[in-house]
């Protein structure tokens, strides 16, 4: 199955350092049953693409949390092959939720989405005040949403070294 996992800049320093990586908490996003079931009238790509936004989403999480370490503030999702043997649906969650058990080794992985810097200003506007959004707040939901509304950069995973570097 293919996933999308939500990452920081940190996080894909380490997953570069380590060849692998372990989701926080296992928790990926993936086209499953329930998200197509959703959008019955996406096909496979414009699944993929909810399912991407998603961890984009969930990675501004992982921002909040203080995750940044010395590095800008720039959403980033890595896209995997995960063993369906390690993936375990979990609608309870969300539509596109799933968890992977284990790590994700770096041959397994597709590609890197990670924003440009012109996005930083956005994606700290919306750190700040993303539990706000969760809440309810619609002035947050709309800074939010300007976040979102940055495409993330596609990279190869053996451009990642070299995207680190240059930072």
């Amino acid at each position: 199955m293919r996933v999308f996992v939500p990452v920081t800049l940190a996080m894909l320093q380490q997953f570069v350092a380590d060849a692998s990586l372990r989701p926080v908490n296992g928790t990926a996003f993936a086209v499953t049953p329930t998200l197509r079931e959703a959008y019955s009238h996406g096909d496979d790509d414009e699944l993929a693409d909810v399912a991407l936004r998603d961890a984009a989403l969930a990675s501004l999480r992982l921002l909040a949390d203080g995750a940044t370490g010395e590095l800008p503030p720039r959403r980033a999702v890595l896209e995997a092959d995960a063993d369906d043997a390690e993936v375990t649906l979990r609608p309870d969650l969300d539509d596109a939720v799933v968890r992977v058990a284990g790590a994700i080794p770096l041959d397994r992985v597709i590609a890197a989405y990670v924003d440009n810097a012109g996005a930083e200003p956005a994606v700290e506007a919306a750190i700040e005040v993303i539990d706000a959004a969760d809440l309810g707040d619609e002035d947050a939901e709309l800074t939010v949403g300007d976040a979102q509304d940055h495409d993330l950069a596609w990279y190869a995973p053996q451009e990642l070294q070299f995207l680190l570097e240059l930072l």
